[in-house]
């Protein structure tokens, strides 16, 4: 079985008693003995709230734990280890060690190689007709590996020659007989082995004794192989297990290398070891130096065939010096053995030694439970490496029956067995006196299930053995470990076991029934007869276990359970159990015997005879104790012990007849109960004698009983003589008291039984004294009839006690009429007479009455059809109310009228009678029908509630309709929902979502006549009253086509108003869209004003035009409001312009409310003061269109608007236009498109008003002349650059005129004609330069373009003529030459750091081309010159972005030291 997998066997039966059954622990093992007596062992849960305490005092209790080798537990392993045993020891003996070999990766099993060999007919019949495949095949190695021959060489090196000695062929003539030491010792008497029990398990190893015999032999060397014939022949099969078998090394290594060398002792002439000239290799060559020895000639003489020659090949023995030819040996030695050698005649003198019975060896350390607790957890979570509670069970199974069966792992484990519970204290409380218990430990102190009470209960036999039988009568103790186990046995005289587990982890158990017990016994001989040979009472040691799956294969049936902490296992009488410990836990165990067990307890004595076993007590004692007494037994105890004393006293009658019949007449009283149990056994069987015993007057130390008198000693019959405890008379006498007691029962029950079955007119009073229980009880136990009397007078009782309270109408509650008519029936047949029962039948009588009453009501009208009149119910059932007892058709008159009730209430609610009709809702069908289930059923009712689910079904249908409708997943037309609405109208319900989707129905047509309204107005419906129309029709779950026109509309409008945001608005601009097309009315007319124009409501576009909601839906006030906004934006900024032009200088300026620093410029507009670095100065130059010559002064762009005066991009009137043509084709009134018509109207009347003044004469001339200045001045710069690029070389002016260019693409040189490719240098040169004044113009000329020069500025659209009105007036002042140079050092500044960067990143654009051109120089250059043509945002106070937005002025501020203009 070593190979194969463990198998589980069946699981025993498993009990669960309930409260009342555990209340008798022997009565309820009695219960389920026909059960679990079949599997001969079981499981018994208690009740989940039975939980003894665990009462072992931790701090005192210490124990010594046994040893345990598990691969010597199991029979047919220990076998194979004996084996092992013996033919190393006969190895050891000559000198060498045993390793045994391996092969195909496993260890060789030498026994059944052996063995196997053997039944093949021998080694020389194996070898002659090759059967040493089929002895592999045999041993379980694969096929056509050739390790037929391996095996071989194998046995012939190392079991062959242990064979032959065995066999007694290897001694001399004068043979030593082996029977010896092979026979059994028939006197057998334990003895300790040193081998298994002195040697202490190993600690720094897992092995045992065994383990270095499996170690692989290190790789043989070439000279070994030359010196070694054997491992010469192997070298051919190459290296592999071959090479690892088997080998006999010599211990001492360092012996000769050829020959043998003798042990250096004194000589025999007196010579001393000097004399000799070194160690010789042979021992004959030490002899002859001595010839005239007279024990030279027997000295040199071989043993075996008494000659002396061939003296190379003569071997000395270390032990004797007897001579042996190394060709004599049997069988013969090829060279020298190494080492020390002994002759045969010394190894059997040696093997004659008698080895010694298997025992288990008490460990040498002292454990406490936390102690063995600790070292028994860590090495189970060593061993299987993961945390003890986690290793599962099956695992733990499988792996101990194959360490049990392993030659070659010795794993040692240690179990506290068999622990005296009266010495160390027990796991249950205790009532000795010892330490003061609780209530709680008291209550289980008493219980039947504490094992210290179980064995001395009533009920048990044991109760009547006064000495205390540790083990049987006093609980023991197990704490064990995983792995320890505990062997097949029964237990003592064939008794029942209890064991519980108190704590720790499961106990695995194996059982085998009692009528298997002979088999299993047969079995275990079969398998292992060498162990019985030497132990006889092997299975009674407890030291032996075999695999149950052998035992199963061989036909015995095997069950198996675990034991958890808190479970009872059971064993029966003579089942043979096992088991090991999965782990750390603490269990206890004692014996009990009951009545069935008395002929078990008889067979087992006459077992133990056979055996010549010792006995733990007397049976024959223990069964006359009872007999003695039968009082005292309860009737089943009594009549077993009656059927057992019959037997006893029979046997003795005719034991005693023998001896009569042999002569022996003399005979004296003995009181054996007082001698000691070793003064009256039996020296033949051991049996502890009682009743009678044999003695001899000559031989008084001797005794024996009488199965065995012929065995006693060989005296004359008059020296013996009889030794009794009884006489026959006494014996019968105690047999008749059983009898008697047994007996008894059976006048008693005649009795009872005659008086329960009295017919009538024959009953007993009720007073007799067959019904008082206490008689019966006194006298005898629990039985069948007695339980039945007792039903009896329970009846009775019961019957008189209700009778009367029925009667006297006490009782809290009534009767109802099945048991009122129960205790009519039960009073007529009890077998007694009854006084009350003519009142109680009067009652039965009454109620009958009323039971015809009312089935007359309900069958003269048939209320199926229609309840009966509420008059009629009503009395009934008040006279109903008014019986003792509950009658069944009050509860039919009850429903009747529920019935009533619950009809009218339907007729109510569907209108069906006159009156208010009440409102219908969901819940009140709903309740309706859940009340009609429970009223009966008649035909109203079922046709009440057929209406009922019909309405209810078509209203919740109605319902989810509308639900459907609500829950806007697709949107139904209007028409559709009005048609639903109408029907739903029609069902007289009140239905909650009906009621939702008419108000949409109703808001849907408010809806629809809104729109119409707003449609057919006079003017274009304005987009916000449309909006609100379309977030209204799209929360309403009705699909309207007019919604996704205006969906259509206000998305169109949307696009205009957002085309027309990208038009004017800036990018992050304060304003919105309507506040830059409306005049700005509202100025900041104070410096030192902080705070917002005003509320910050002003700012929405509601009050741009100071115009309110509805107003802005009027055309005509739009238009009203812009001209009056125009006025009061001229008015505005004129007066500004006065607050900026006073004498005094202002405190703060610019939009960062700051200090005045310069560089700052003043605005063309307001007259207000702006720095550098807050809002974007002028580029002098345009970046595009048209060249302007830089002499030309006037025509540089040096007008400076501020944010605040400019607010948006100023598109070009033609785009405005465009977005006007836009607005016209929309349906939709918007208010910036009315400011935006107002705008244009008034860009296209200043634009008129512009063109006519500049066609006047005056201003005609003017642009003429500033024309030919322009080319004048143009011919003579290009004359003095050609000078001077004549006298200096190519000496450039260049000036950046782009703002998207890179490197030298937007460079002016103006050292030629005025074209692109010239580039212009710094404007400072040129300021002496400028002239004032070009042209003059007359006052009213020049009032007149300031004039339209003002309300071009405040319009926000780009247009010409406010560019050619700026150039006239510029030209007809003095050039502004401050402002000039301030403009062109801050432009100068920037474009030389622009140019120095951009040159930097031309050449790391050639180097990494892949990303892109541009750079943060050229970017921020091209920010300023863009931002140049676009304002900024107004800000209120000096945000960091206003500055951070042009770091390179920032930069060149502190640089920059001129005086404000």
């Amino acid at each position: 079985m070593e190979g194969e997998e463990f198998v589980p066997p069946p699981e025993c039966p498993v009990f669960e008693p309930s409260w009342e059954e555990f209340q008798d622990p022997l009565g309820y093992i009695a219960k389920i003995r026909p059960i679990a007596e079949k599997s001969g062992i079981c499981k018994i849960r208690p009740p989940s709230d039975w939980q003894p305490p665990f009462s072992v005092e931790l701090d005192s209790f210490r124990f010594t734990p046994r040893i345990q080798r598990l691969n010597e537990l199991e029979a047919e392993t220990r076998v194979k280890l004996n084996y092992l045993d013996r033919i190393a020891k006969f190895w050891e003996i000559q000198g060498s060690s045993l390793k045994i070999p391996n092969i195909e990766r496993r260890i060789l099993d030498l026994f059944s190689l052996s063995k196997i060999v053997t039944e093949e007919g021998g080694f020389e019949m194996v070898c002659k007709e090759r059967r040493w495949a089929r002895v592999a095949q045999r041993l379980g190695y694969p096929a056509g590996k050739n390790i037929g021959s391996l095996l071989r060489s194998h046995y012939e090196r190392i079991v062959y020659p242990f064979e032959m000695f065995q066999s007694g062929a290897s001694l001399p003539v004068t043979q030593y007989n082996l029977s010896c030491f092979f026979d059994v010792d028939k006197e057998y008497k334990p003895h300790s082995i040193p081998l298994r029990q002195s040697v202490q398990p190993s600690k720094m190893s897992s092995y045992g004794r065994r383990a270095n015999r499996c170690q692989p032999d290190p790789e043989p060397t070439e000279e070994d192989i030359e010196k070694n014939p054997e491992l010469k022949k192997l070298q051919i099969y190459g290296a592999g297990p071959k090479m690892m078998g088997l080998g006999l090394v010599a211990r001492d290594k360092g012996i000769r290398k050829k020959g043998r060398y003798h042990k250096q002792e004194k000589q025999i002439d007196g010579s001393t070891p000097d004399d000799v000239d070194g160690p010789c290799t042979k021992m004959t060559m030490r002899l002859r130096r001595n010839l005239n020895n007279p024990q030279f000639a027997d000295s040199f003489v071989c043993r075996m065939c008494g000659r002396g020659d061939d003296d190379e090949k003569l071997l000395l023995c270390d032990g004797c010096d007897d001579n042996y030819h190394t060709f004599c040996l049997l069988p013969p030695l090829t060279d020298p053995p190494k080492g020390n050698w002994r002759c045969p005649k010394c190894v059997a003198e040696e093997c004659k030694k008698p080895s010694e019975a298997f025992g288990f060896e008490q460990a040498t350390r002292e454990y406490t439970l936390q102690s063995f607790g600790e070292m028994a957890d860590a090495f189970k979570a060593d061993y299987f490496n993961m945390p003890v509670h986690m290793v599962p069970t099956e695992l733990v199974e499988r792996e101990f029956w194959r360490l049990v069966s392993s030659i070659e792992e010795d794993v040692t484990v240690e179990y506290g067995a068999d622990i005296h519970s009266k010495e160390f204290g027990s796991g249950f409380p205790m009532n000795n006196g010892k330490r003061h218990l609780t209530k709680e430990e008291e209550e289980y102190a008493r219980c039947g299930w504490n094992l210290n009470v179980m064995p001395v209960l009533e009920q048990s036999v044991l109760c009547h053995i006064n000495a205390d039988i540790s083990g049987m009568k006093v609980p023991w103790l197990y704490v064990g470990m995983v792995f320890s186990a505990f062997c097949w046995h029964i237990e003592d005289h064939w008794s029942y076991s209890i064991n519980y587990l108190h704590w720790g982890e499961p106990k695995t158990w194996y059982g085998v029934p009692s009528v298997a017990a002979e088999r299993l016994e047969e079995v275990m001989k079969k398998l292992t007869p060498e162990l019985f040979e030497f132990q006889p009472d092997l299975l009674h040691q407890l030291v032996t276990i075999m695999n149950p799956n052998i035992l199963m294969a061989h036909g015995v049936p095997v069950v198996r359970t675990n034991q958890c902490a808190g479970e009872f296992v059971i064993t029966f009488p003579r089942a043979y159990h096992s088991g090991f410990n999965q782990g750390y836990n603490f269990a206890e165990a004692v014996n009990f015997c009951t009545a069935d067990w008395l002929p078990a307890g008889r067979s087992c004595i006459e077992h133990y005879r056979r055996l010549r076993r010792y006995c733990v007590f007397s049976h024959e004692e223990l069964t006359c104790k009872m007999a003695a007494c039968p009082e005292r037994l309860d009737l089943n105890l009594a009549a077993a012990t009656h059927r057992e004393m019959f037997i006893i006293v029979q046997e003795e009658r005719k034991l005693r007849k023998g001896l009569m019949e042999r002569g022996i007449t003399e005979a004296e009283r003995e009181a054996f109960e007082l001698l000691p149990d070793d003064e009256r056994q039996c020296d033949k069987c051991k049996t502890t004698c009682f009743l009678s015993a044999l003695a001899c007057s000559n031989c008084p130390e001797r005794l024996v009983c009488l199965y065995h008198t012929q065995d006693l000693c060989n005296c004359p019959t008059d020296k013996l003589y009889l030794r009794y405890r009884y006489t026959l008379d006494e014996l019968l006498a105690m047999l008749h008291r059983l009898k008697v007691r047994s007996e008894s029962f059976d006048s008693w029950a005649n009795r009872v039984k005659e008086a329960l079955e009295q017919e009538e007119g024959n009953k007993i009073g009720r007073n007799s004294t067959l019904m008082d229980p206490l008689s019966a009880e006194k006298k005898f136990p629990d039985n069948e009839l007695l339980q039945k009397l007792n039903t009896v007078i329970k009846d009775v009782q019961h019957c008189q006690q209700t009778s009367t309270e029925l009667l006297s109408n006490s009782s809290s509650s009534k009767m109802t009429f099945a048991e009122l008519k129960s205790l009519v029936d039960t009073m007529q047949n009890l077998p007694c007479v009854m006084g009350q029962l003519e009142e109680v039948q009067a009652v039965l009588q009454t109620i009958e009455d009323f039971q015809g009453k009312a089935q007359a009501l309900v069958s003269d009208r048939d209320w199926r059809r229609d309840s009966p009149p509420a008059e009629q119910l009503q009395a009934l059932l008040d006279q109903g109310a008014s019986l003792p007892v509950e009658v069944p058709e009050c509860d039919l008159l009850r429903g009747l009228q529920e019935q009533g009730h619950w009809l009218g209430e339907v007729r109510r609610t569907l209108g069906a009678e006159e009156g208010e009709r009440r409102e219908v809702t969901l819940a009140v069908l709903r309740n309706l029908m859940e009340a009609g289930c429970n009223v009966p059923q008649s035909v109203s009712v079922e046709t009440a509630m057929a209406e009922l689910q019909e309405l209810l079904t078509i209203a919740e249908r109605w319902e989810e309709k509308a639900q459907i409708c609500l829950e806007q997943r697709q949107k139904h037309p209007l028409s559709t929902l009005e048609a639903i609405v109408n029907e739903a109208q029609l069902i007289p319900v009140k239905l909650p979502n009906i009621l939702a989707l008419q108000g949409c129905l109703s808001r849907a047509r408010a809806w629809v006549t809104d729109l119409e309204e707003i449609q057919n107005g006079e003017h274009y419906p304005c987009l916000d009253d449309l909006e609100g129309l379309v977030a209204i029709g799209r929360d309403l779950p009705v699909c309207m086509e007019e919604l996704r026109q205006l969906e259509l509309q206000v998305a169109s409008a949307h696009s205009w108003r957002d085309k027309a945001s990208k038009t004017f608005l800036k990018k992050s601009s304060q304003h919105s869209l309507l506040e830059v097309l409306c005049p700005c009315a509202k100025r900041k007319e104070s410096k030192d004003d902080t705070e917002p124009l005003d509320d910050p409501l002003d700012d929405s576009d509601t009050n741009t035009l100071g115009l309110s909601a509805q107003d802005l839906r009027d055309p005509g006030a739009i238009v009203m409001a812009f001209k009056e906004g125009e006025h009061q934006e001229k008015e505005a900024l004129l007066r500004i312009q006065n607050n900026h032009t006073s004498a005094t200088p202002p405190q703060s300026v610019c939009v960062c409310g700051g200090q005045p620093r310069g560089p700052q410029l003043r605005c063309h507009l307001c007259k207000d003061w702006f720095h550098g670095g807050c809002v974007p100065f002028p580029s002098l130059l345009p970046s595009s269109g048209q060249t302007v010559n830089p002499l030309c002064w006037w025509d540089w762009d040096s007008r400076f608007l501020c944010p605040r005066c400019q607010r948006s991009r100023r598109p070009r009137l033609e785009t405005i236009l465009a977005l006007l043509v836009a607005l016209q084709r929309l349906p939709v009134r918007l208010p910036e498109g009315e400011a935006l018509q107002c705008l244009t109207e008034r860009a296209i009347t200043w634009q008129g008003r512009a063109k006519e003044a500049l066609e006047t004469p005056e201003l005609q001339k003017a642009l003429k002349k500033l024309q030919e200045l322009k080319e004048s001045l143009h011919w003579e710069a290009e004359k003095e650059e050609d000078m001077e690029q004549e006298a200096k070389g190519n000496s450039v002016i260049v000036l950046s005129d782009s703002e998207d260019v890179e490197g030298d693409e937007g460079v002016i040189d103006l050292t030629k004609d005025n074209s692109p490719k010239k580039s212009v240098g710094s404007l400072l040169p040129l300021l002496p330069l400028l002239q004032g004044q070009v042209v003059e113009l007359s006052p009213a000329t020049r009032v007149r373009l300031e004039e339209l020069q003002l309300e071009g500025d405040l319009l926000e659209v780009s247009l010409d003529q406010t560019h050619t009105i700026h150039r006239v007036l510029q030209a007809a002042s003095v050039p502004p030459r401050e402002t000039l140079r301030i403009l062109i050092q801050v432009r100068d500044k920037l474009i030389t750091r622009g140019n120095s960067r951009g040159r930097s990143k031309e050449s790391k654009r050639k180097r990494k081309s892949h990303r892109g051109a541009g750079g943060e120089e050229a970017g921020l250059m091209s920010l300023d010159v863009s931002e140049s043509k676009k304002t900024r945002p107004i800000s209120h106070s000096p945000t960091p972005h206003l500055i951070e937005t042009h770091p390179e002025v920032t930069s060149l501020l502190p640089c920059l030291h001129f005086q404000s203009c």
